[in-house]
């Protein structure tokens, strides 16, 4: 069975495990960990905790449970009360991680309970934060204030060293495929590659890295940005191993959808520009990616899965 290892953070990765969990991959998501907004960054204040939101959320769309539990396991509470805002989810893992002292034993506890049968990693297991850096050299503090930040974001770095999960470092070597995921740039891939352990890690393996390119853009990080754009700054990112496959939208986003977007959240669809991708000398995987739920556009899990699933049997040694 090929292994794929992917990289990412909250929902654009949770979105794409919802589909790659159907088809026959050994599937290894590496989670960021630096989030520190809503009920996470509340748990991390109060019990000096690591981030449970990304990897509670993982978990969920990887899980292999009836509708009843995933909607426990999503329940938040309501009103003016201790408990406010808290998922159940964040609640069970930070209190596996009270219990059993880290994620390397809680995760598995909790995998079990939903039936996971992939692997969840979390990349380190240290308490980080993150740091933006303006063009204008001022210092963000924190994930959440990053996303949140009108300023335009020129770098992202940890607030200390950071101490890679061995288990991480095992899993890129093992790996036929690594996939950086859709998501923020600066919050859910960078705090990844700028790990200088995981630059090394990349280099060394022999499995191929994609891209899975995002379908809009991120105020004060990508604005304008087209998929060559994203993929020359993740390669500036990068150590010597670039990226070699992008799969991409190529289809016209509904024009109504687009300008909610556009005036709501200031992001605009990125742009297929074919031409240049094509003098990157990368293999281009193009098609008709995403989907619309609850009037949010999303990838496509289940025909992006078919995608990297296709390119591996294609590639099969």
């Amino acid at each position: 069975m090929k292994k794929i290892v992917i990289f990412g953070g909250g929902s654009g990765l949770s979105q794409i495990l919802k589909g790659l969990k159907l088809f026959p991959v050994d599937v290894t998501a590496i989670v960021s960990t630096a989030d520190n907004g809503g009920s996470t960054g509340a748990l991390r204040r109060e019990l000096n905790i690591q981030a449970v939101g990304d990897i509670s959320k993982v978990m969920l769309s990887m899980a292999d449970v009836n509708k009843d539990l995933k909607k426990l396991m999503n329940y938040r509470f309501e009103g003016d009360t201790v408990l406010e805002n808290h998922s159940i989810k964040n609640l069970l893992l930070a209190a596996l991680l009270d219990i059993k002292g880290d994620f390397t034993h809680a995760i598995p506890v909790m995998c079990k309970l939903l039936n996971i049968k992939g692997t969840i990693l979390p990349i380190t297991e240290d308490c980080v934060d993150l740091i933006g850096i303006t063009t204008k050299n001022e210092k963000i503090y924190g994930e959440a204030q990053i996303t949140k930040s009108k300023a335009i974001i020129k770098e992202i770095k940890y607030n200390k060293k950071v101490k890679v999960n061995p288990k991480v470092l095992k899993a890129i070597e093992e790996a036929d495929l690594i996939i950086l995921s859709s998501g923020s740039l600066f919050t859910s891939i960078l705090p990844h590659i700028i790990i200088p352990e995981i630059k090394k890690a990349l280099d060394k393996s022999t499995a191929p890295i994609m891209y899975l390119c995002n379908l809009v853009t991120q105020p004060g990080e990508t604005d304008g940005f087209s998929v060559s754009d994203h993929l020359n700054y993740l390669n500036q990112q990068l150590g010597k191993k670039k990226i070699s496959i992008v799969i991409a939208n190529n289809e016209p986003i509904e024009q109504e959808l687009a300008l909610k977007y556009s005036t709501e959240e200031q992001k605009d669809p990125v742009t297929y520009d074919e031409d240049k991708l094509k003098k990157l000398g990368i293999e281009i995987i193009a098609d008709r990616i995403y989907t619309i739920e609850d009037n949010i556009l999303r990838h496509d899990s289940l025909k992006t899965s078919y995608l990297i699933f296709s390119y591996l049997m294609r590639n099969e040694k």
